[in-house]
C-alpha cells in the first residue's frame, strides 16, 4: 500500500478517538459490513460462472444468477453481521419481516438496514450493482424512524472498481477496495456535490406516467439552450441508485425516480429505510439535497418497514428547483406531446 494512505480500520479508530468515551462497538460494526461487501463483492464478480454451471435451463440464465446473488448476497450480510453483538435487528430488501439478532448473540445498540445487491438485474449485462445499508440506533419504535436519525450510511459500489462511500454525520468520505492487501483504503476524502449541474438521470421511457412538474422540469433541461434554462444538459439511466450516486458524488447532478400516475406503482418506487433515507443523508452531508419532490427525504415519518417513496436528489440548486415546480404545478407550457414531441433528436445547424 502506498505511504499516506489510510485504511478504513485506522480511519474509524480515528474518528472513534474524537468522541471520547465511546465502547468502539459502532466503529467494529462499520468494519464488519464492510467486510461483508468484501465478500459479496468476490460472489460479484463470478456472476457468469454462476450461469454457466449445470441445472440452468436455456434462457433461464441471467434470472437465476440475479436472484441467487440476491438471496447470497443477502446471506452474507445477514450473516457476518449479526455475530458481532452489536445488533438487535436487521432489515433488508430480501426480507420480509424484520429479523431479530438471536439471544445468545447479545441484543446490540444499533438496527442495521440494507439492500443486498441494489440493481441486481444489471449483472447480466455486466453493469455496476451495489449495496446500499443504514444504521440506527434501537429504539422503540424499531426501524420506522426518520432518517434525520440515522447514525451511519453507505453503500459499496460493485464496478471495476469496489468503491465503499460512508457518512457518519460529518461529512462523506471514499474508499477503494485494495485487493493487494484486502482493505479499504482512503482514496476520496471529503466528497462534494457542486451546487449547479448540466446532467440529470431519468428513465424516460416512463415520460406519459410523470405529473406535470416532473414532466416541465425534463423538457426545459432537454430544450437546451434554445429553452428557458438557456444551456444543454446531458440525460442518462443506469438503473442502478448506487451507480448514479456515485456519479453525482464525483461529478454532480440530478437523479430523479419519481413519484407516477400509475396506480399500480403506488407513491413511489424507492424503498424508504434501506434506499432514499441512507442515499439522501450521504447526499446532504455532501453537500446536496434529497426530496420526495414535495418533502425533504430525511424527514419522510415511516410507517411500514418497507415503505416506497419518489426520490429526487442530487446538485442543490436543481432539487430546489424541482421542489419549486412541484409548488406550483399548473405553471409552465402544455404538455401535449411527447418528451421529444415533433422534433428531431438532432437539432439543425444554428445559422
Amino acid at each position: 500500500m502506498p505511504e499516506g494512505l489510510k485504511t478504513l480500520t485506522r480511519y474509524t479508530i480515528e474518528e472513534e478517538h474524537r468522541h471520547p468515551g465511546s465502547s468502539g462497538e459502532f466503529s467494529a460494526l462499520v468494519n464488519v459490513v464492510a467486510t461483508a461487501t468484501k465478500l459479496i463483492a468476490n460472489q460479484v464478480t463470478r456472476g457468469s460462472i454462476l450461469a454457466s454451471r449445470g441445472g440452468v435451463e436455456p434462457g433461464e440464465g441471467a434470472p437465476m444468477v440475479h436472484r441467487e446473488l440476491d438471496a447470497l448476497s443477502n446471506d452474507i450480510m445477514v450473516t457476518e453481521t449479526q455475530w458481532t453483538g452489536h445488533l438487535s435487528a436487521l432489515l433488508s430488501e430480501q426480507m420480509r419481516e424484520v429479523h431479530q439478532v438471536p439471544k445468545e448473540r447479545g441484543h446490540g445498540k444499533y438496527l442495521l438496514a440494507f439492500d443486498p445487491l441494489d440493481g441486481s438485474s444489471n449483472i447480466d449485462v455486466n453493469l455496476p450493482v451495489g449495496t446500499i445499508f443504514s444504521v440506527l440506533r434501537a429504539e422503540d419504535e424499531g426501524f420506522c424512524q426518520p432518517g434525520t436519525r440515522q447514525v451511519c450510511a453507505g453503500f459499496t459500489l460493485y464496478g471495476p472498481a469496489t468503491m465503499l462511500v460512508l457518512t457518519t454525520g460529518s461529512g462523506v468520505d471514499g474508499f477503494t477496495l485494495d485487493r493487494e492487501i484486502g482493505a479499504f483504503v482512503l482514496t476520496h476524502p471529503r466528497m462534494r456535490i457542486p451546487d449547479d449541474t448540466s446532467g440529470f438521470a431519468i428513465n424516460a421511457a416512463n415520460e406519459r406516467f410523470w405529473e406535470r412538474p416532473v414532466r416541465r422540469y425534463v423538457h426545459e433541461c432537454l430544450d437546451g439552450v434554445d429553452g428557458p434554462r438557456g444551456r444543454d444538459f446531458n440525460m442518462r439511466w443506469v438503473a442502478s441508485l448506487v451507480a448514479d450516486t456515485f456519479h453525482i458524488l464525483t461529478r454532480g447532478g440530478v437523479y430523479l425516480y419519481p413519484r407516477d400516475t400509475r396506480p399500480a406503482v403506488g407513491p413511489g418506487r424507492v424503498s424508504l429505510l434501506y434506499g432514499a433515507n441512507p442515499v439522501a443523508f450521504i447526499v446532504e452531508q455532501a453537500g446536496g439535497a434529497a426530496s420526495t419532490g414535495s418533502e425533504r427525504v430525511l424527514e419522510v415519518a415511516p410507517h411500514d418497514p418497507h415503505q416506497r417513496v419518489p426520490l429526487i436528489f442530487g446538485s442543490r440548486h436543481e432539487v430546489e428547483r424541482i421542489e419549486r415546480y412541484h409548488r406550483e404545478p399548473e405553471a409552465g407550457p402544455n404538455f401535449d406531446t411527447s418528451l421529444f414531441g415533433t422534433r428531431s433528436l438532432f437539432r439543425p445547424a444554428r445559422r
